[in-house]
């Protein structure tokens, strides 16, 4: 059953194929996403943003919390919030 099986799916191959290759893509942008290197160069790119004035305080003070939130959501759990 498993020969026959396999030759009855075996037009579907391609497409398993492409939701592999796309699930292996949507891995790697959820971990480049929620890489703490990332957030705080996203953190430094944004303080820029606003010392060149480019975007207003609102929205700085906006991304800021929410790249915070992310990055705090990242650190490794045990660690007192604000130690070093």
């Amino acid at each position: 059953m498993g020969l026959f099986t396999e030759l009855l799916l075996l037009p579907l191959a391609p497409v398993r194929s492409v939701m592999w290759v796309a699930e292996r893509l949507a891995d790697a942008a959820e971990n480049e996403l929620h890489d703490p290197a990332a957030l705080r160069a996203q953190l430094a790119a944004l303080n820029q943003a606003l010392e060149a004035g480019d975007i207003g305080v609102e929205e700085f003070e906006r991304e800021e919390e929410r790249l915070l939130d992310l990055l705090e959501l990242r650190q490794p759990t045990g660690r007192a919030h604000g130690a070093n």
